[in-house]
């Protein structure tokens, strides 16, 4: 199984002018071999391979004699990338591989010879030992490096290793549990659970402003514009620590106690078009959210399924299954007309999700009533199985045997639903 860990590097002033080079070097390249794939296309209408984008290093070096300060294998894995984001673009996973700027996040990848050496990294060719911060020890072989320099001028070490072990298969024996998200409250759970939202940009939004002021009134090119550019970038990458440490705590909680999670798949990219929940849909992180429950569900052995955006998980009482025409969104609670249950909308639709990812399980397919899985699937690259370590040690819970039920009951009844293989 492929796993990553990232880890913070602190590199002296030569390796950060060393390190600037190489990503210059990658960034070039690059820019270059999408020109020459655009332009081959609208000649020809064909595209260009990886082996003829990687066979036009050696000329390159002859007539750039800069190109020696990047490592051979890093400008060749740039034809890998390229060739990668191609191949989502045509099965239409992704938008059209785009030119790279010198201004934001950089990047370059080490494919091989990179050692992990007590406090150090030993990175190939002109850059040689990193002081690394490791957290945590790495439990696997190496199999790429990649490093990168954020907007905020901090640089990274993202780790991509092969621990040797077979892949957990899923069990559905034990807690099922539903998620229903929100924005009054980032999640809502079945069993009666409310996380409220923390609103991360709404903290920082006034010390966003002001540094955003001061740097629209520095002079384009000045020493410093520059110097009020990295303070707002600084205020941004606070604003996404909070966000994912908050994330990654909630997500670790709920897989430790729950067997089987069962959320919606929302459609955020359509969300984030209404004018007035765009900032807050957007800061929330909905679908980060839903990236690290799935991926530590599987490295537990736990399932995680999606229910589909187009079942009325609110609209639907989950007592008689008896669904209302309409539900405004200001409506936070309502009364079933058929049983006259009165409702939290929130607690209402986690019930109904849960309840539909057990029938889900029961039948054994992913088929719904309301249009099946809209997500695109495949992968290409063994590099796309890497999954990001959450930071801290992860406190596993003991699973729960038997059957998956609610850990609820009705009168001296035990709410269960045997699942079928």
């Amino acid at each position: 199984m492929y796993k990553a860990y990232k880890y913070r590097i602190y590199p002296t002033d030569e390796q950060k002018v060393s390190l600037a080079k190489a990503f210059g070097c990658c960034r070039w390249y690059w820019n270059l071999a999408l020109d020459l794939c655009q332009k081959t296309y609208i000649e020809t209408g064909k595209g260009l391979s990886r082996g003829y984008i990687q066979s036009l290093l050696p000329k390159l070096k002859k007539e750039y004699p800069w190109l020696t300060d990047a490592y051979s294998q890093s400008l060749q894995v740039v034809a890998l990338n390229l060739s990668t984001a191609y191949k989502k673009f045509f099965e239409k996973r992704a938008l059209s591989p785009r030119f790279k700027s010198k201004h934001g996040r950089q990047s370059l990848s080490y494919p091989a010879n990179v050692k992990l050496e007590g406090d150090y990294i030993k990175i190939p060719g002109k850059i040689g030992l990193i002081y690394c911060r490791r957290h945590r020890e790495l439990e696997g072989t190496i199999k790429t490096v990649t490093l990168s320099k954020n907007p905020d001028c901090k640089y990274y070490a993202s780790v991509l290793v092969d621990d040797g072990k077979d892949a957990i298969s899923p069990s559905v024996e034990g807690k099922a549990i539903g998620i229903d998200v929100g924005l009054t409250h980032f999640a809502i759970t079945s069993d009666g659970s409310k996380y409220d939202n923390p609103r991360h940009f709404a903290k920082h939004q006034n010390n966003l402003k002001r540094k955003q002021k001061k740097l629209s009134r520095k002079q384009k090119g000045s020493q410093n514009r520059i110097k009020a550019k990295q303070k707002v970038a600084k205020v941004h990458s606070k604003i996404a620590r909070c966000r994912e440490d908050f994330l990654h705590k909630l997500s670790r909680k709920i897989v430790n106690e729950n067997q089987v999670i069962a959320v919606e798949n929302l459609n955020v990219k359509g969300m984030v078009k209404n004018p007035k929940l765009a900032k807050a849909i957007s800061d929330v992180g909905w679908g980060m959210f839903t990236t690290m429950l799935k991926y530590k569900a599987e490295w537990e052995g736990k399932t995680y399924i999606e229910v589909d955006r187009f079942f009325a998980s609110s609209k639907t009482c989950h007592v008689c299954l008896n669904r209302v025409d309409s539900l405004a969104l200001e409506i936070r609670q309502w009364e079933c007309q058929n049983c006259g249950t009165h409702h939290d909308r929130d607690l209402n639709a986690a019930q109904n999700i849960k309840n539909e990812a057990l029938r889900i399980l029961s039948l054994g397919t992913s088929d719904t009533a309301w249009g099946g899985n809209v997500r695109q699937p495949g992968k290409i690259s063994v590099l796309l199985d890497a999954v990001p370590i959450e930071s801290g040690s992860p406190i596993l819970a003991p699973r729960q045997g038997g059957v998956v039920h609610d850990g609820k009951s009705r009168g001296n009844i035990q709410i269960m639903v045997k699942v079928g293989s």
